[in-house]
C-alpha cells in the first residue's frame, strides 16, 4: 500500500507517534526505506510527536450532560466525577487560567467560561453544553499555558525517531520560539524541525517560530478548535505566504479530504480546499485519517493530486504566484536564484538545475515558483529526502564533483535521463564555487543537453 501511495504522488509519509509502539515505527519506517531503495527516489519521513494531552478524569456514570447556564468545576480532587466537578489533573492550567478565560473540551463542542479559580480549581459557566464523558480533551485557548512542548513521551519518541533516521520533527503544542529551539538541542542536527501552528499562542508568535523553524505545518484541526472557524482562512493564507517570504517550506492539512474515509470521492467544497491550499503557495498538502485509516487511501492521494497538477496548470494560478512574491534576502544565493527564474521565463529553457549540500539552494529556488521544473542534485542522501516537501523539486543523489565543468555535464546527464530535456534543448545549472561549501551559491550557466 506504501508503494502505491507512492506511486500515485506522495513524496512524504508521516509517521504518527501517537499510535504505535517504538517496534511498529520502526517496521514502518523500514517499509518506507525499503520502497525508496526500489523506486530509486527519495523519499522522505515525516515523524509527528503527540506533544502535551491536557484530559478530563473519569466519570461514576461514565458521561455526564452538562447543561448551558449551569455551574461546572475542575479541581485536582481525582475521585471520579459528575454531573457538578470532575478531575483535570493540570495544575499548570489551573496556575495560568483567570476570571474570563476559556475552556473548551471534546474538540470544542463544550465551551465554559471561568468564573472563580485558585491554584487547585476552577468553577465555570456552561456557555455551550453538551455530553462530557472519560477523559475528553480540554484546550484552553486564550492563554500561554506553562507547559513545555515536549513531553516525558514526546522525550524519549524524540531521541528514538532521530536515532532511527527521519528526515523531518514536527512538534506538536509550540507556544514560542523557545519550544523550538530547545527540541533543536535534542534534535542535535539529525533532521530537519517543523512547527505544527495549532494553537492562537503561536499564531501570534509566527515570526518568531518560524525564525526558529525549517519548516510549518498550518495544522487546522486545534487551530479551528481553539479559534472561530472563520479567522482560519485568513490566518492560513498569512502563515502561507510569510514562509514563502523567507524560503522556508510549508504544509498545510487536516480535513482536507476527510469524506474519503468512507468515500471514494470527495465533495466539491474538499477539492476547492485543497486548490486554495495550492494557489496560496502552500508546499505541500497533507492527508490524515484518508490515508491512515480509510477505506479508499489511493483515491485520496490521486486525487489530491490531480487536483495539484490542474490548478498549476492554470493561467490565474500563475497570477497569483507571481503577483504574491517578495524580494530577495539581498544575498548572492537569492541573486542567483532569482536570475534563474528570470532567464527561465525569457529564454526556452527546460529546467533550472541546482547543485546544492545543505539544501538552501533549491529552496530558494522553489521560492521563486518558476514556470520550469527544478531538478536538486546532491550528493547527500539526506539532503535530498529533506528536499522532497519542497515544492516544484525533482530531487537526485549524485556523486560529488568538484569542477563546474563536471557539474554542468551531471546536470545535462540527468535532465536528459529524466526526461526534462531532449539533446539541444537548453536548462540552466547554478552552483557554488568552491563546490561543496553549503550557502555558496554565486555561478549560473545556461547549458545545452547533449
Amino acid at each position: 500500500m506504501i508503494k502505491k501511495l507512492f506511486v500515485a504522488g506522495a513524496d512524504v509519509f508521516r509517521l504518527n507517534m501517537s499510535h504505535g509502539a517504538h517496534p511498529d515505527i520502526r517496521e514502518r519506517h523500514a517499509m518506507i526505506r525499503s520502497i525508496e531503495e526500489e523506486m530509486g527516489r527519495p523519499i522522505a519521513i515525516l515523524a509527528d510527536l503527540q506533544g502535551p494531552k491536557l484530559r478530563c478524569g473519569a466519570f461514576t456514570n461514565s458521561r455526564e450532560m452538562l447543561e448551558e447556564g449551569a455551574i461546572f468545576r475542575f479541581d485536582l480532587d481525582a475521585t471520579e466525577g459528575d454531573s457538578m466537578r470532575v478531575t483535570l489533573p493540570h495544575p499548570e492550567i489551573f496556575a495560568a487560567l483567570k476570571v474570563g478565560s476559556t475552556l473548551l473540551v471534546n474538540d470544542g463542542r463544550i465551551k465554559l467560561e471561568v468564573i472563580e479559580c485558585g491554584e487547585d480549581f476552577a468553577n465555570t459557566t456552561v456557555v455551550v453544553g453538551g455530553e462530557i464523558s472519560n477523559r475528553k480533551g480540554v484546550n484552553v485557548p486564550d492563554v500561554v499555558l506553562p507547559l513545555d512542548a515536549l513531553s516525558e513521551k514526546d522525550l524519549k519518541d524524540l531521541e528514538f525517531v532521530c536515532e532511527l533516521g527521519v528526515d523531518w520533527l514536527a512538534l506538536s503544542f509550540v507556544q514560542r520560539a523557545e519550544d523550538v529551539e530547545k527540541a533543536r538541542e535534542l534534535v542535535k542536527g539529525r533532521a530537519a524541525i517543523i512547527s505544527k501552528i495549532e494553537k492562537p499562542a503561536a499564531v501570534d508568535a509566527f515570526e518568531k517560530i518560524l525564525a526558529a523553524s525549517d519548516g510549518i505545518m498550518v495544522a487546522r484541526g486545534d487551530l479551528g478548535v481553539e479559534l472561530p472557524v472563520h479567522e482560519l482562512p485568513p490566518i492560513q493564507k498569512r502563515l502561507v505566504r510569510g514562509c514563502r517570504a523567507v524560503g522556508k517550506p510549508v504544509i498545510v492539512a487536516t480535513q482536507m479530504m476527510e469524506s474519503m474515509i468512507t468515500s471514494p470521492v470527495p465533495t466539491r467544497a474538499e477539492v476547492s480546499d485543497v486548490a486554495q491550499a495550492i494557489y496560496e503557495g502552500a508546499d505541500a498538502v497533507m492527508l490524515s485519517a484518508e490515508s491512515a485509516a480509510g477505506d479508499y487511501p489511493i483515491e485520496a492521494v490521486t486525487t489530491m493530486n490531480n487536483v495539484s497538477e490542474s490548478v498549476e496548470r492554470d493561467v490565474i494560478y500563475r497570477q497569483v504566484i507571481e503577483s504574491s512574491r517578495t524580494e530577495s534576502a539581498g544575498r548572492v544565493a537569492d541573486a542567483i536564484t532569482v536570475a534563474a527564474r528570470q532567464v527561465a521565463e525569457t529564454a526556452d529553457v527546460k529546467a533550472i538545475c541546482c547543485f546544492t549540500h545543505s539544501g538552501t539552494t533549491a529552496i530558494l529556488a522553489a521560492r521563486e515558483k518558476p514556470r520550469v521544473p527544478i531538478i536538486a542534485l546532491t550528493p547527500l542522501v539526506k539532503t535530498a529526502r529533506q528536499l522532497v516537501l519542497t515544492w516544484g523539486l525533482h530531487c537526485v543523489v549524485v556523486e560529488e564533483v568538484g569542477r563546474f565543468k563536471e557539474a554542468v555535464a551531471a546536470a545535462t546527464k540527468i535532465a536528459k535521463d529524466d526526461e526534462f530535456g531532449a539533446g539541444g534543448e537548453q536548462i540552466i545549472v547554478t552552483a557554488g564555487i568552491p563546490f561543496n561549501v553549503p550557502g555558496s551559491t554565486n555561478i549560473l550557466r545556461v547549458a545545452a543537453v547533449d
